[in-house]
């Protein structure tokens, strides 16, 4: 329909769930998605159950943001640099500034060893799973990784292939400056200069 819309007001969340899932979310040059958002806002921002659709799409974003969301002009963009262009606000508004992040993978306990590191700049407040993306998607033959939901959250079980294993008593950790993590990668929020590093362990 006009104004960027799929259906209606209900069904858009669902439809631009389905165009991000088969990754043609900044795609289609005939389908203004920023409009899209814009419109789904301005006629739904009152019924919480329909709007909640779209949340998925927005990817972290606030339902105030979306008018000025620039699918196109983000298209051809690493991921870290989406991330960074992305109406991400904070508190009262505010545009999160952008902090650096160094972030390393290690393996001396199994199979053929192997050290990465990388260096990322993402919005202040991204936690350590989108950092991780945010690698992965720039560097997926070095950096890709798997994590299972569990009632602790994200849990990560793979890192460059590297898989971990009950029966072999391994696992990957975090560390900052040294010490282990105290929350989970979904929970996490690295800071400005911080090293992050996740190593292959033994329990």
């Amino acid at each position: 329909k006009g104004n960027g819309m799929i259906g209606n007001i209900y069904s858009m969340g669902l439809a631009l769930q389905v165009l991000e899932a088969t990754r043609k979310f900044y795609a289609p040059r005939k389908w203004d998605c920023a409009q899209a958002f814009s419109v789904v806002y301005a006629h739904d921002y009152q019924q919480p159950m329909a709007i909640a659709q779209v949340l998925p799409a927005l990817v972290g974003r606030s339902y105030l943001d979306v008018a000025g969301l620039d699918c196109a002009a983000t298209k051809n963009m690493s991921p870290s640099r989406q991330l960074l262009l992305s109406p991400m606000l904070g508190t009262h508004g505010v545009p999160r500034a952008p902090i650096q992040v160094h972030y390393s993978i290690t393996n001396v306990l199994q199979g053929k060893h192997f050290h990465y590191s990388t260096s990322l700049t993402v919005p202040s407040g991204s936690t350590l799973l989108q950092v991780m993306e945010v690698a992965a998607k720039e560097n997926p033959q070095t950096f890709s990784f798997q994590t299972e939901q569990t009632s602790w959250g994200p849990y990560v079980t793979s890192i460059h292939g590297l898989a971990a294993s009950t029966d072999d008593r391994t696992y990957w950790q975090f560390l900052s400056a040294g010490d282990a993590l105290d929350e989970g990668v979904g929970i996490y929020k690295p800071h400005d200069g911080e090293h992050i590093q996740a190593v292959f362990s033994t329990y």
